[in-house]
């Protein structure tokens, strides 16, 4: 039986790029900084996260060669191990086409330490795609995958293809399909697959993308978030996480739950409004990791607007890191 990803916070971090000030640095394609990218990795381990995703969506998967994927991939593990994270969870994305690249993908990531991969749906050609269609390019992934896979649904970046509820039904019976991650705010669509009487919940989980939407979700059957916003307030997005799934809660506990949400749901507009450069500017700024404009062609510069622009959310911004210097000291 299939591995299973334990229900819990998990964090889709950036790719590290080094800095301009880099002897090798080249502003074509800067190189992996894999000290930073460690050094990320173990701060959110430390900060009770329950996992990663890496070379997902946020991670600029599609920027990078196959080398450098494993090379990351390779690192954040034996950095784990060395610091005592035995078997900590990676989730290692794929975000190509073709079934053969995606399967040699997951092939490399297992070979690097990772449990588990999460296959971006194939959406170049949405529009003339079938469910079916869908479901045989999964089915082909996981028969042949040395690892369990999740299915990755963001229509934002895969052209809009569509996957029903009825399709997620159908491969959740593969024995080597074990989860999705839902990065859309159609709460009805997670109902209708967390809550589903014809899927085994105990052999596939169901995330959401979105943190903003973690409460409801939980309450619906999901297991957890796959969530930018914690890559920079992790101790906030995992206490939401805990109040969540506590049945019975004080009066304080509740208002804390609603409070936790409402932050989390507004600092996420940022990750909404900006993306992948918005996530990697706030973690430059409040955890000093990378710089803020540490991307790769064709994304380029920071957030726009600059410090001018951060400005407008600094209000925000101090709220959620007042919660979260509370949570470090209790």
């Amino acid at each position: 039986m299939a591995a299973i990803p334990p229900p819990g916070i998990y964090v889709p971090v950036p790719t590290f790029f080094v800095g301009k000030n880099a002897t090798n640095y080249s502003a074509v394609a800067a190189p992996v900084d894999l000290d930073t990218q460690v050094a990320h990795s173990l701060y959110l381990a430390r900060s009770g996260i329950r996992g990663l995703v890496i070379l997902g969506s946020t991670g600029e998967a599609i920027h990078l060669t196959n080398k450098e994927r494993f090379e990351i991939l390779s690192a954040v593990r034996q950095a784990y191990e060395k610091e005592g994270f035995t078997d900590y969870p990676i989730l290692a994305g794929t975000a190509t086409q073709n079934i053969e690249e995606t399967v040699d993908q997951l092939k490399s990531a297992k070979e690097a330490g990772s449990q588990w991969g999460m296959c971006l749906a194939p959406g170049y050609f949405a529009g003339a795609s079938t469910q079916e269609g869908i479901v045989r390019w999964f089915t082909a992934v996981a028969d042949q995958s040395p690892i369990p896979i999740l299915i990755y649904h963001y229509p934002g970046v895969s052209n809009n293809v569509k996957i029903t509820p009825s399709t997620f039904v159908t491969l959740a019976k593969h024995p080597n399909i074990v989860g999705c991650k839902l990065s859309h705010g159609d709460v009805s669509v997670h109902a209708q697959i967390a809550l589903n009487p014809d899927i085994n919940h105990d052999q596939f989980r169901t995330f959401t993308g979105l943190g903003q939407q973690l409460l409801p979700v939980v309450a619906v059957g999901g297991a957890g978030a796959i969530d930018g916003c914690a890559g920079f307030f992790p101790k906030t997005v995992v206490r939401l996480y805990e109040l969540s799934t506590t049945n019975h809660l004080r009066d304080e506990d509740m208002d804390e739950r609603r409070r936790l949400q409402f932050k989390i749901s507004s600092i996420e507009e940022l990750v909404g409004k900006f993306g992948t450069i918005g996530i990697k500017e706030a973690i430059s700024r409040l955890r000093g990791y990378g710089d803020r404009d540490g991307t790769r062609l064709p994304l380029h510069g920071g957030i726009p607007g600059g410090d001018s622009e951060w400005a407008n959310w600094k209000g925000l911004v101090d709220s959620v890191q007042e919660e979260e210097d509370r949570l470090g000291k209790s």
